[in-house]
């Protein structure tokens, strides 16, 4: 019992001491510790996290017109399109090389869009049942972004008078700067960037380097790996190929050995489209060797 007892103090410091000098190495096979016998097989889980970024546009009802009463070219079609923002590698473990997975920005609205809403259907200011055609109605509304430009212009000036100031020609401007984004998107239309972060976990195998992590759709983003109609997003793993042990091996005469796995520092990368992303350098367990460690010497 004695002597067991020893043991278990021995293999605990073993595995103390390489936790401590190098978290690339960790005990292999039958293992005793305090908690009792278990079978070590050390193995490396890695998390990959993308975030995509989806860009889209929203054409205004008098966009064909924005060139001609505003001098300003608008877009005449509708359009949804994604990219891949960016990328990370990192372990899913307790070890110092766990990495954090980065959070989405805040979803932005750009340009003249200053809500989620609709446009108007009629023009705010509309005060006569006569019907008017697309293009009426569109120069109508450019001349009422050029009067409430010129109001704009007299407040801070003050040729609108003395009695607007402070708090007063704070709100005035806000409301005329709301009214002024209401009728420009008539014409300019509405973009929004939205982005999305989704976390992936891969198992790597001994026999496998490149692994499709899932696919990605210029029209529908981030698509499970099985749909064939998104470009693969690749897992490259190169390991590295001439992995010498990081501390002293047990020598031939050694009888006292325990078991350990040594890591390989494999580069990993993340391709999409033949473009590279990300590229990072981390320890993995199935890649590496196992090599016999000298136990401590009693004194």
């Amino acid at each position: 019992m004695k002597r067991m007892l020893m043991l278990v103090a021995l293999l605990l410091g073993v595995a103390t001491v390489m936790a401590q000098n190098n978290p690339y190495i960790a005990l292999h096979g039958v293992v005793t510790t305090a908690e009792g016998t278990h079978l070590a097989a050390p193995n490396t889980l890695l998390s990959v996290d993308i975030e995509a970024e989806c860009e889209r546009t929203v054409c205004g009802p008098y966009a064909r017109y924005a060139q001609k009463f505003l001098g300003v070219r608008a877009p005449l079609t509708d359009k949804c399109e994604w990219r891949v923002k960016r990328a990370a590698i990192g372990l899913v473990d307790e070890s110092c090389y766990v990495r954090e997975p980065f959070t989405a920005e805040a979803a932005t609205t750009m340009n003249y869009a200053v809500s989620e809403q609709g446009f108007a259907t009629i023009q705010p200011d509309k005060n006569s049942t006569v019907a008017l055609t697309l293009e009426d109605a569109a120069q109508q509304a450019a001349n009422t972004i050029f009067s409430l430009r010129r109001h704009r212009m007299e407040l801070i000036t003050g040729e609108a008078g003395e009695n607007v100031f402070g708090e007063g020609l704070k709100s005035a401007l806000a409301e005329i700067a709301r009214q002024e984004q209401a009728y420009l998107e008539l014409f300019l239309g509405k973009r929004t960037t939205e982005r999305v972060v989704r976390r992936y976990t891969v198992n790597p195998e001994a026999v496998k380097q490149q692994y499709v992590v899932c696919r990605f759709s210029a029209q529908d983003g981030l698509v499970p790996s099985n749909d064939l109609t998104g470009d693969m997003v690749v897992l490259q793993i190169n390991p590295q190929d001439n992995l010498s042990s990081p501390i002293a091996e047990a020598g031939v005469k050694e009888t006292a050995t325990v078991a350990a796995r040594v890591a390989n520092p494999s580069t990993c990368t993340i391709q999409v489209r033949g473009e590279e992303i990300v590229r990072e350098v981390l320890p993995i367990f199935q890649y590496g060797r196992t090599v016999q460690l000298p136990m401590p010497k009693q004194r």
